[in-house]
């Protein structure tokens, strides 16, 4: 769990020299425009320029209720957000007049290290989001959570609109999967089994997913087709359907799968999570540095 990204990616700056610093997703309509602004760059002057700004909006009714945010206006509120937050990077300074966003004209200080265009992505899961963020000109966040089919064609979608907007080609995306890496197929399939559909499980619930609340909310009728597809399959099944879209099994396994993925939708990044529902420590670490001896070395040559 980690409720604020920016300060944790702040203390993983001056923990290391070379690590690039990905934020996932920061979320928009729950923060001030103006404050992650100077949050982001204030970590990329001190890192170097190491920060790869990720964005969306968020989608558990709970953080928003926490917030005192109402969901239904999160659309809105980050298209604003974005739009002044990128704008910003860019020149130097934030102003905007909006619906929710009424900005004076305020220098960001420090000044920007240097540009953001390229190394700034946002996940986007309906196809609504995937038009904000070509016209935003922002690269797209994967997270595997429906068939690849219907991801790729988004995409097509997406670099359509990108290239009409920006007058240029998008840039790659980042897929990001739920990994877990064994020397042994029948303990991996176990272990992905165990943890990842846990992981999932959880999702469910608080997402609410099996709720009708999504259909209800204003900017998440898509989600709404979670709840038809459990009461189609059940919770059960669509685990296992979640569970086949990740990256597990032994490295030669993995591979095959990372390259699968990478052959529909073009990615140049894989960012693999390997710590989740209440995995033993041990368990994680093993995994990952199985990954990073027999994996990363192939994946750095594609």
């Amino acid at each position: 769990m980690c409720p604020d990204v920016l300060q944790f990616l702040t203390y993983m700056a001056g923990r290391s020299q070379r690590l690039q610093l990905g934020s996932m997703v920061v979320v928009l309509p729950w923060h001030d425009a103006l404050r992650v602004a100077e949050q982001v760059s204030m970590l990329d002057n001190i890192s170097n320029g190491r920060m790869v700004l990720g964005l969306g909006r968020g989608l558990g009714r709970v953080e928003f209720d926490g917030f005192r945010v109402p969901m239904e206006e999160s659309r809105r509120r980050f298209v604003e957000s974005a739009e002044m937050i990128l704008r910003g990077l860019e020149q130097g300074y934030c102003e905007y007049d909006g619906e929710f966003i009424k900005q004076p004209r305020r220098d960001l200080r420090p000044a920007p290290f240097k540009t953001f265009k390229g190394r700034t992505y946002a996940a986007a899961v309906s196809p609504e989001s995937v038009r904000i963020m070509a016209e935003l000109g922002v690269g797209i966040l994967i997270i595997p959570q429906k068939p690849w089919e219907i991801v790729a064609a988004e995409l097509s979608e997406y670099r359509t609109i990108y290239r009409e907007v920006n007058d240029g080609e998008a840039p790659p995306t980042i897929a990001a999967g739920w990994t877990f890496c064994d020397r042994d197929a029948g303990r991996a399939r176990e272990m992905a089994e165990r943890y990842i559909g846990g992981y999932w499980h959880s999702v469910i619930k608080h997402y609410e997913f099996q709720d009708e609340h999504l259909m209800r909310t204003k900017g998440y009728e898509y989600y709404g087709k979670m709840q038809e597809m459990i009461g189609k399959y059940g919770a059960s099944g669509v685990t296992d359907f979640f569970l086949n879209l990740q990256i597990w099994g032994t490295p030669e396994q993995c591979l095959e799968k990372i390259q699968t993925i990478r052959g529909q939708v073009n990615c140049n990044s894989y960012i693999g999570v390997f710590s989740y529902a209440g995995m033993p420590i041990e368990e994680a670490e093993r995994s990952m540095r199985l990954f990073a001896a027999e994996v990363l070395p192939e994946l750095k040559k594609w």
